[in-house]
């Protein structure tokens, strides 16, 4: 049998389990690339292949033969760079002839959100793979939003009064879909993902609070205050880092900008944070 058109890495993760749904509901064949077999989901269409972005060998063969790779970035960790690059290369080595990667907002060298400076690394390798790309710069997921907030029902960072361009993770699977679909038509495009409005945290506090039923809200913190309510966590420092320098970028504005890309894509328009929020 022929090899599938697309490679769907994640695919059993909340995006990429989103692209690999919609993949199949269009009728499109494709390899899902999971790490645990047992929890790939089972769709028509689609074949499993093992492997994980530790695996150079086995992303190479999960890749072969597959014209087109839907790269989900990889879970934080202190290596996710490196992975990301022994992704692309594997990719490369198979004979893929494109990819479509979840990159981040702003995504840039000099970045203030610390991990948005590893997407812009890996966007820089694949445009140097000569590989076919699309990047999809999605901006904080909407429906990360209700993890953020504390037992008290206190949303703690050094945000101050900046806002955010949140953006539903529906919005993000559907536009990789759709691009995936459009064979070639995005190749060369980077598409910044964000919701119809930047919201504040006073705001998203208050959204919040009339979605679950009690009240949320929004404590402005210090830099020294950040890092001292999550030293609780004994987290590494890279990780302490990057959850405190997310709220530093959007406290600077690097995460406000509303952007057309997601009505441009889909003909409709990007999906309101309280549509999100009242979902669940």
């Amino acid at each position: 049998m022929p090899a599938p058109q697309y490679a769907v890495t994640g695919a059993t993760g909340q995006i990429g389990g989103r692209v690999a749904r919609a993949l199949a509901a269009a009728g499109a064949a494709q390899r899902l690339v999971v790490r645990d077999s047992s929890r790939a989901p089972r769709l028509p269409g689609a074949e499993v292949a093992v492997a994980s972005y530790d695996d150079a060998e086995a992303m190479r063969s999960a890749f072969g033969g597959v014209e087109t790779l839907f790269m989900v970035s990889g879970e934080e960790n202190p290596d996710r760079l490196a992975q990301h690059l022994r992704c692309v290369d594997a990719a490369v080595a198979a004979g893929v002839r494109r990819i479509v990667y979840t990159s981040y907002f702003g995504a840039a060298p000099n970045a203030t959100f610390t991990l948005a400076r590893d997407h812009w690394a890996t966007e820089e390798h694949i445009r140097a793979s000569r590989l076919g790309w699309t990047f999809l710069r999605n901006n904080l997921y909407a429906d990360f939003l209700p993890l953020m907030v504390g037992e008290d029902g206190v949303i703690r960072g050094p945000g101050g009064d900046g806002r955010v361009s949140v953006v539903a993770r529906d919005d993000v699977g559907a536009v990789a879909a759709r691009v995936l679909l459009d064979v070639g038509r995005h190749d060369g495009t980077t598409y910044g993902l964000t919701g119809p409005e930047a919201l504040s945290f006073d705001e998203i506090g208050h959204l919040l609070s009339g979605a679950v039923g009690r009240p949320i809200s929004y404590q402005d913190e210090t830099l020294e205050e950040a890092y001292a309510s999550r030293a609780r966590y004994a987290a590494p420092a890279w990780q302490v880092d990057a959850w405190v320098s997310m709220y530093v970028a959007i406290a600077a504005g690097e995460m406000a900008e509303v952007t057309d890309a997601i009505p441009r894509v889909l003909g409709r328009p990007a999906t309101p944070f309280v549509e999100v929020v009242a979902r669940g």
